[in-house]
């Protein structure tokens, strides 16, 4: 087997190796994580569930203290990563969006 070959096979396997969470299938493309990247995280242990919006936060204290705690630490990474925070398609952007923050 050539070393070309070899190295090519080993980055295949080391694509699929990776958490749906980390690749691109298990990003919802409106911020935040789909169904598929929630179900991959929970199989490595993390307790995760899906956003909550203001219709939501509503009905439940509960789940509006979540989406309060969500909005006061995307708020630190928008000043951490002001790059991110001027660009509208960011992965830190949509997510906000996604919280209704």
């Amino acid at each position: 087997m050539s070393k070309t070959k070899k190295l090519m096979d080993e980055a295949v396997t080391k694509r699929y190796k990776t958490a749906a969470w980390a690749r691109k299938e298990g990003q919802d493309p409106d911020g935040g994580l789909n169904a598929k990247g929630r179900a991959s995280l929970r199989a490595q242990g993390q307790d995760i569930r899906p956003p909550v919006t203001k219709e939501k936060a509503e009905r439940s204290e509960s789940e509006a203290a979540r989406r309060r705690s969500f909005c006061a630490r995307s708020a630190g990474q928008m000043k951490m990563w002001p790059d991110a925070a001027k660009d509208p398609e960011s992965r830190l952007r949509k997510a906000r969006r996604a919280w209704d923050c």
